[in-house]
């Protein structure tokens, strides 16, 4: 098993900034993609917002483009993601996900965090 743990959310002015983090740990050969999502609305689907690879590249949704940036230490299994010029429609609830490669795993595993609540004043 392997376990998410997010921080990092908060309650902040427009324009302001946020750094969410996320550690993986548990039963971890190797952890792959990992990603932050979020939801806005409870039932909703989830949107992806920013994924890294295991090598390190970036991809992100065109809303959070040169705001957003999502890093990640290998060593540590952690990612960050670093958000600047926040919107009200930043709002939500960002969950942590990854793909992982379990010790004697026959293939990947994805895990999901709990979530942390960001909230964005106008």
């Amino acid at each position: 098993q392997v376990q998410l743990v997010e921080s990092g959310g908060g309650l902040v002015q427009a324009g302001g900034s946020l750094t969410l983090s996320c550690a993986a740990s548990g039963n971890i050969f190797r952890v792959n993609t990992m990603a932050w999502y979020r939801q806005k609305t409870p039932g909703k689907l989830r949107e992806l917002v920013a994924a890294i690879s295991g090598g390190g590249s970036p991809s992100y949704a065109d809303s959070v483009k040169g705001r957003f940036t999502i890093s990640r230490d290998n060593a540590k299994n952690t990612a960050l993601l670093h958000m600047s010029t926040l919107k009200p429609e930043d709002t939500a609830a960002y969950y942590c996900f990854a793909n992982v490669w379990e010790f004697s795993g026959e293939s990947t595993s994805t895990y999901w965090g709990q979530g942390t609540q960001v909230t964005v004043s106008s």
